[in-house]
């Protein structure tokens, strides 16, 4: 793959670890967020301030709620203010209590949406192939104190959906699917967001769509979506009547005016992230221990991430020794979800034992690697990225009595 290397690239003696000049002279990030047409953002702003209507429930809300349902195919789509509280809400919403089952591997706010209303998460293993839930572990860990399902479509590839709703059916629980990867994904030649109870999504500012922060609830269930509704506005039915308990999760009309905005770029934004991708498929084609996910050619997919596995044993370098050249060179690659979230607090104190049963989840987090990809990157960043990797591999030694040295308190690299 000579032909991959970028003749601007420093050889592997200068690369940054090293005492070479950074790569990138402003940090590289996963998820730098994707803008669309200012122009059309800032029309949508001009005509929000004119109208006066800023929050509660307003025109561009419905509108972006609208385009969200009739893109995903479902009855109902509600807005929230961000992910996190529209998890909270649809845990509520379907009657969550007692034990949950959900993966350690997920960010963890899947958990502290459970927690934090006093709803104990109880860790599932993982499939390594596909990164989701393991139906069978779920099966092995119901007790009668369960109550749901959270299902994780994790890189945007959807959960074994059938073999938990068979599960649910069996044992009569419900199903959530955090859905925060997978806006614009299907699975079976079905839409993501018209699986289980209902399917959550996120719009935070480094999602390939996003409204700066925020997130939606989808379901068609009409009780459902009409429960959620009050919930997220303190309960309140009318001007002064409260049927609900509630809280304030309402997103604010400017968010959805970039959301609406997002929406209208993300056919380009697919597309840069799909050559982004392929890029990467071939750079790394020929580098040994360093393997990228594959995703379904017959399902539509967001290749939102880029997600590499460096296998330890036949990689020159570890994953965080990857990590840390990678940084050194100012390319912010993340190492998604370590450790998971059962160790993570308050998870470990509470939860000690919890990795004894969990050794998938610990191998896959020790090996991804999420790399840069968006309308912000192109093919010679890529190819930047994987030869600051490459030369890494090839001067292994060197690198990592560098990381040594550092890690001893010797000159930082």
């Amino acid at each position: 793959m000579e032909e991959l290397r970028n003749p601007g690239i420093a050889p592997a003696r200068r690369l940054a670890i090293l005492g070479g000049t950074p790569a990138f002279a402003e940090p590289l990030h996963v998820g730098r967020p994707n803008i669309g047409d200012k122009g059309q953002f800032m029309a949508r702003v001009s005509d929000i301030l004119d109208l006066r209507w800023l929050t509660n429930n307003g025109p561009v809300v419905r509108e972006f709620e609208q385009r969200i349902a009739d893109h995903v195919g479902v009855k109902h789509c509600v807005a929230m203010c961000n992910a996190t509280v529209a998890l909270e809400i649809a845990y509520k919403a379907v009657g969550f209590a007692g034990e949950v089952i959900l993966p350690s591997y997920t960010f963890v706010a899947t958990a502290h949406a459970l927690q934090w209303q006093g709803i104990t998460p109880v860790f599932a293993d993982i499939d390594p192939a596909t990164h989701n839930i393991d139906p069978a572990a779920v099966e092995r860990l119901i007790t009668p104190r369960t109550t749901g399902i959270v299902g994780v479509h994790v890189w945007g590839r959807a959960c074994d959906t059938e073999a938990l709703a068979d599960i649910a059916a069996r044992h009569g629980l419900t199903v959530v699917y955090d859905a925060a990867h997978a806006f614009g994904c299907s699975h079976r030649g079905r839409m993501i967001g018209n699986f289980g109870a209902c399917e959550v999504f996120s719009f935070h500012a480094t999602k390939f769509v996003n409204s700066f922060e925020g997130g939606a609830v989808v379901t068609n269930d009409d009780a459902l979506a009409e429960r959620m509704r009050l919930m997220r506005n303190f309960g309140f039915m009318g001007l002064d009547r409260v049927e609900h308990l509630g809280m304030n999760g309402k997103m604010p009309e400017v968010c959805a005016a970039m959301g609406l905005t997002s929406l209208d770029a993300m056919d380009g934004i697919v597309a840069a992230n799909r050559r982004n991708a392929e890029t990467y498929r071939k750079a790394f084609q020929d580098l040994p221990g360093i393997d990228l996910c594959q995703f379904s050619e017959i399902e539509r997919h967001n290749h939102q991430y880029v997600v590499a596995e460096v296998d330890g044993d036949t990689c020159p370098l570890t994953r965080d020794e990857l990590i840390a050249v990678l940084h050194a060179d100012n390319v912010r690659a993340r190492r998604y979800f370590w450790p998971g979230c059962h160790g993570m607090e308050p998870y470990r104190t509470l939860q000690p034992d919890a990795g004894a049963g969990l050794p998938c989840t610990q191998r896959v987090s020790e090996r991804v690697l999420v790399l840069p990809t968006g309308q912000s990157i192109d093919s010679q960043t890529v190819q930047t990225v994987v030869n600051i990797i490459r030369s890494a591999t090839e001067c292994a030694d060197e690198v990592r009595a560098a990381l040594t040295q550092a890690a001893s308190g010797g000159v930082s690299p």
